[in-house]
């Protein structure tokens, strides 16, 4: 019985496994290999990967601050194949909750691009700066974005 048992929960677990999506953190490149920054960051999740547009994706930075922030703002470039297309700024407390504290935390962004943006490979710039303007850290990670499916949900 206890056999029979324990095929059956390893049979789930394999089951739950293979359905469910594995999110895994993306790479970032450091803007300056060689820069000290506060805050360094370990990965970047997005869901859903690869961005579907038309469709909210959200974008999560896992950081990591070296010291306590009380404000600031952060950047975002993004590129198409190397050329520059959409630049904005962010208010960090409105992206994450300050201040923050020194150790882990995560901005967490979520955003519905236009129907009409091309698929494709892009790069995301992502700087963040306190609120004396002193850099916190410059990181980029390449996403791709889809064509959603032309099936409206009703």
């Amino acid at each position: 019985m206890e056999v029979v048992q324990r095929k059956i929960v390893l049979s789930l677990l394999f089951a739950a496994f293979l359905l469910i999506p594995s999110i895994q953190a993306k790479k970032v490149n450091y803007c300056d290999r060689q820069g000290s920054y506060a805050v360094k960051v370990s990965g970047v999740e997005m869901s859903p990967d690869p961005v579907v547009r038309g469709q909210p994706a959200t974008f999560s930075i896992i950081a990591s601050a070296g010291e306590a922030i009380s404000g600031g703002n952060m950047v975002i470039d993004v590129s198409f194949f190397g050329v520059p297309i959409h630049k904005e700024t962010h208010d960090l407390c409105g992206e994450t909750s300050c201040p923050v504290s020194v150790g882990d935390f995560v901005i967490s962004h979520t955003q519905v691009l236009p129907g009409f943006t091309p698929p494709g490979s892009y790069t995301l710039k992502m700087t963040m700066t306190d609120a004396d303007g002193k850099m916190l850290t410059c990181v980029s990670f390449d996403f791709k974005i889809k064509i959603g499916s032309s099936v409206a949900s009703i």
